[in-house]
């Protein structure tokens, strides 16, 4: 005894805001080989549009299944596989090697053991306006488009970047 056929129908979003729709009731869709639907049409609005015109094109009442199907021949369509393969997982990277971190230091050597005020040529009770100031003359000296050297470029912004925080953390009472 064989079970009556029951008529079933996808539907897919398009790119365009649309949505497509595949129906077959001829025989189910199969995955291997891939069976082509008996009617597929695009354009649709609603998703409740896109099921009155696969019900319509099939004459009776088709049942939903999932949108993958439709998925799957839009595919066909665009001339590639309908069901892509699994990606192969990617391994990890491997752990670095020991040894000293790759990691740029906190601050340049030439910075190391110096004052960034003192780098910057201002007080410690300088206000941010004054740093400011401080850090542009210095950058139109010592940057690297304007002829300076990068090494000392970088312990000028090193010391600019450090003073700002340093400003902007609160002071600690002494005791």
């Amino acid at each position: 005894m064989t079970l009556p056929l029951r008529g079933v129908y996808a539907v897919t979003p398009t790119r365009r805001r649309r949505f497509l729709w595949a129906a077959w009731w001829t025989a189910e869709p199969a995955r291997e080989p891939f069976r082509p639907p008996d009617a597929s049409q695009g354009g649709a609005r609603t998703v409740d549009e896109a099921r009155a015109q696969a019900e319509r094109a099939a004459g009776r009442p088709l049942v939903e299944i999932e949108p993958a199907w439709a998925t799957a021949w839009t595919r066909v369509l665009r001339g590639d596989p309908p069901w892509p393969r699994p990606r192969a997982r990617r391994e990890a990277p491997p752990p670095p090697p020991p040894g000293p971190s790759r990691r740029a230091p906190s601050r340049p050597a030439a910075a190391r053991g110096a004052s960034p005020f003192a780098v910057l040529g201002v007080t410690e009770a300088a206000s941010a306006d004054e740093i400011r100031q401080a850090f542009r003359r210095l950058a139109l000296v010592t940057h690297p488009d304007r002829g300076g050297d990068a090494g000392e470029f970088m312990r000028v912004k090193w010391a600019h970047d450090e003073a700002m925080s340093r400003l902007s953390r609160p002071r600690r009472e002494r005791r």
